[in-house]
């Protein structure tokens, strides 16, 4: 609302502010209590696999297996303390949002001009900004010349707006830079307000990981207590005791849980982050980078994220001939060329008089500092200055500058009169249809002017827009001499056309290309014009075949919006509601959504999506702690190298839950099999215990750091409801489990007569020694190991030596020997488990090998 405003320049008086304070609320944003440390721990003990490790803890201290118990127990403990440090956050997207305003604010009081805090500014308040202010509230334009504000980080706009007064109320909305305007809104109720309430109504799901491995815990849960089941029914239909076997059939159904899979896990994903962290990528949910991983789509802004948030002159034309500018954004390393050549403003006149205009219709500064070079001004003026300083150019003395007129939105175009010598020659630069309707003449090719015919008229515009096609803004430039500085602006000669662009990132290009091989599909969602969008999206390579507005959206059904979204279509001029109706519509579609983005305007969006990923330098706090991801270089080619962390992170899972998995499998199998055997027990609760959290803990933590498989990105994704556990992992599990636990059954029973302690001790080192041996064929489950590397995990090798190192420590160390209950073992029984070991490293290499001879058989018979 615009209110009352006390008597225009008198503003508001105390009373009547403190009136409509008490009425209205204090100008923030609604504060949420931060998450406290002890919800964000406790998250950490909710997930279903926890939940069941917590139970096999209760269940294994209720059958008085003390050491079982305890064990379990640190074992979740570690996991929980694991994830609480790592997704510990002290701010909130809401507190980001605050300290995003300024504090206090210039506004009228009592006919008098006060600063006061922003928290008690009121509608009705005439506030007093100068530029690069940040605005307060919701304002009304009451006065202001030469008035660009910043809206980007609102809008998504690359060009600042042009605000001026009129019949109708001007906006300037609270967040946005920029000076007087009535307050017509604060809080909660400005355009700031309601992108943060939209953010904070959104709740974040599960990841894909998380939803996984939920899935994988109703599995294994399922599969305990059926097992529990048949030991039970077996053993009775035996003739054995109830009570023994209702205990029997809960101690294997406990033990077939895989105490180390969480902290496993979670250890795997902080090292993840880590590596990411190194590559210039901050993960904030540990979970979020393998869900990158499995994306198929990825929507991403496009000014400051695809973009250099810069602008760049790339073309000059003038009659009779066009330049060419190479180089981005304010760095002045770059040339003009024509013609094969470069070319310096002092060898071309055309181009000198040109670029002279530029720079004197100009308030923009040029510097250079330790972090590079930045601009002070407008970004277009900005772009005429670096210009200039590739054209070895002299730069105008401001003093020779005599009358101006300012640039405004009407006229749309700017003018001032310089001394030139003895001479006194008005310049003007603008938009070229309305520098031409003060031109009468045209600079020829020859250098002299040339009368501006309806023809020739129709030539500059034809060129005007083969250049606005691929998406340059444009300014039209011209002069004349004139004999009173205060002349008005007309029968000028045109001098020619300069076309800039925000300019893609130099790694863009092939970073999409990247995506495209990956089988992820880029979408451009961006607040900028459509011809512009068009323009950078062909530039970077993504398929353009429809660009599509907001007002567009609005007029879809959704049904129409699914079907559209089969095509090759981006956006443009899009508000946060239509990227959240983007995002939600596409993951409808089944696909996995990432989302990019810098400003307030993005939030919704990243939140709202299976990850956000938010640019760390040109992003803003609200951004960020709205996103799973953060690009600390704001490079959109980072993506890639996260979503090859992701699918690696996701690969090195699946390969250690199928490892887990088949060592527990071949332990309950041997325990099991025995139990209907009526033997001795095969083994004992530690060496179980020892198994599974000491030597096959160390292992899957070094199998969790495999490398990229090399063709990992010519991949397509992994779809998002694949299990973790598919069916050729269970065939695996299936195939390794009865290996390893058939074959140290029968070591314990050929060893039985020698003594019950022998037999344990060869069954107990055989099962161990063969896990160890199998950890090599779940590196890759397509590749050979001469493909992938023998010593391209050395972590892997490390821990395979140093949990054999373990394992003969447990056989010979008195120490272990006592705890363990094993005996010494003699050379030849060590033999015998090395040769038994041996098929679990050739087998499988065998089988990799005929699978590819088989394939690149296939593939040579389809060509």
């Amino acid at each position: 609302m615009a209110g009352d405003t006390g008597g225009a320049a008198f503003g508001l008086t105390s009373t009547q502010a403190a009136e409509r304070l008490a009425e209205v609320g204090p100008n923030q944003l609604a504060e949420r209590k931060p998450v406290s440390r002890w919800v964000i721990l406790a998250r950490q003990f909710t997930s279903p696999l926890i939940v069941m490790l917590i139970v096999a803890a209760g269940i294994a201290a209720a059958l008085g297996e003390t050491v079982d118990a305890v064990a379990i127990v640190l074992v979740v403990l570690l996991n929980g303390l694991l994830g609480f440090v790592q997704e510990w956050r002290t701010e909130t997207a809401l507190a980001a949002l605050r300290n995003m305003l300024a504090t206090e604010a210039r506004v009228v009081r009592d006919g008098a001009q006060v600063m006061i805090d922003t928290r008690q500014i009121v509608p009705g308040d005439l506030v007093i900004l100068d530029s690069g202010d940040k605005v307060p509230a919701d304002l009304v334009l009451t006065s202001g010349m030469r008035l660009k504000v910043d809206e980007s980080i609102l809008t998504g706009e690359s060009v600042p707006v042009d605000k001026h007064t009129g019949d109708e109320d001007v906006p300037l909305y609270m967040g946005s830079n920029v000076v007087a305007g009535v307050v017509r809104a604060t809080g909660p109720r400005t355009e700031f307000g309601h992108i943060a309430e939209l953010t904070a109504s959104i709740d974040v799901g599960e990841t894909h990981l998380q939803a996984q491995l939920a899935r994988l815990a109703r599995l294994l849960g399922g599969m305990a207590l059926g097992l529990a089941g048949l030991v039970l029914a077996a053993g009775l239909m035996s003739g054995r005791d109830l009570h023994e076997m209702f205990l029997t059939s809960i101690a294997l159904a406990v033990a077939m849980v895989p105490e180390g899979l969480p902290a496993v896990v979670t250890i795997t994903l902080a090292l993840g982050a880590s590596a990411m962290l190194r590559r210039q990528s901050l993960v904030r949910r540990l979970q979020a980078v393998e869900t990158l991983g499995a994306a198929t789509v990825i929507c991403t802004d496009k000014t400051g994220t695809l973009t250099e948030n810069a602008m760049t002159v790339t073309r000059i034309w003038t009659p009779g001939r066009s330049y060419d500018v190479t180089g981005t954004g304010y760095d002045p390393a770059g040339h003009i060329a024509a013609e094969g050549g470069r070319v310096r403003a002092a060898d071309d006149p055309r181009l000198a008089e040109l670029i002279d205009v530029g720079l004197s219709c100009n308030h923009a500064e040029l510097g250079h500092r330790e972090a590079g070079w930045h601009m002070v001004g407008d970004p277009t003026e900005g772009a005429l200055v670096t210009l200039g300083f590739k054209g070895w150019a002299e730069l105008p003395n401001p003093a020779d500058r005599l009358a101006e007129i300012p640039f405004d939105a009407e006229r749309k175009r700017m003018s001032v009169v310089m001394r030139r010598g003895g001479a006194l020659v008005q310049m003007v630069k603008g938009a070229p249809e309305m520098v031409l309707d003060v031109c009468t003449r045209v600079q020829g090719a020859g250098g002299d002017p040339e009368p501006l015919t309806p023809a020739r008229r129709a030539e500059i515009e034809g060129v005007a827009a083969e250049m606005a096609s691929n998406g340059r803004r444009l300014l039209g430039l011209a002069m004349r001499r004139v004999e009173d500085p205060l002349a008005g602006e007309e029968g000028l000669v045109f001098l020619g056309l300069v076309g800039m662009i925000d300019p893609p990132r130099a790694e863009v290009k092939q970073a999409v290309g990247l995506c495209r091989r990956a089988g992820i599909r880029v979408v451009m969602i961006t607040g900028d014009a459509p011809l512009t969008g068009a323009a950078i999206a062909r530039e970077i390579g993504l398929q353009v075949d429809r660009m599509l507005i907001g007002d567009d959206l609005d007029r879809l059904s959704e049904e129409d919006l699914h079907e559209v979204l089969k095509g090759n279509v981006h956006f443009a001029r899009t508000a946060p509601a239509h990227k959240m109706r983007l995002v939600g519509a596409l993951q409808q579609s089944g696909n996995l959504v990432a989302m990019t983005g810098d400003g307030v305007n993005d939030a919704p969006a990243l939140r709202q999506a299976d990850i956000g990923i938010a640019m760390g330098h040109r992003g803003t706090d609200v951004a960020k702690d709205a996103s799973d991801l953060v690009l600390l270089d704001d490079n959109f080619a980072t993506i890639v190298g996260a979503v090859e962390e992701g699918r690696r992170q996701f690969s090195n899972i699946q390969r250690f839950v199928r490892y887990l998995l088949s060592s527990n499998a071949g332990e309950v199998l041997a325990i099991v099999a025995n139990l209907f055997l009526g033997g001795p027990l095969i083994f004992l609760a530690t060496q179980i215990l020892w198994m599974n959290l000491v030597t096959d803990g160390v292992t899957a933590v070094a199998l969790g750091m495999e490398k990229p498989a090399p063709d990992q990105m010519d991949q397509p994704p992994v779809p998002g409801d694949h299990p973790i556990l598919d069916l050729p992992g269970l065939m695996m599990i299936a195939c390794f489990g009865l290996y390893t636990g058939g074959v140290s059954l029968w070591l314990f029973y050929s060893h039985l007569g020698q003594g019950e302690d022998l037999a344990r001790t060869m069954a107990f080192a055989g099962i161990v020694v063969f896990e160890k041996a199998s950890v090599f064929a779940f590196r890759s489950f397509r590749l050979p190991m001469s493909r992938i590397g023998y010593l391209s995990n050395r972590p892997l090798l490390l821990a395979f030596a140093v949990t054999m190192a373990m394992q003969v420590a447990a056989i010979y160390w008195p120490p272990l020997q006592h705890l363990l209950h094993t005996v010494p073992l003699s050379g030849e029984q060590l033999g015998l488990l090395g040769a038994l070991a041996l098929p679990l490293l050739l087998v499988p290499e065998l089988v990799k090998y005929a699978r590819r001879s088989r394939a690149r058989g296939l593939s040579v018979a389809a060509r």
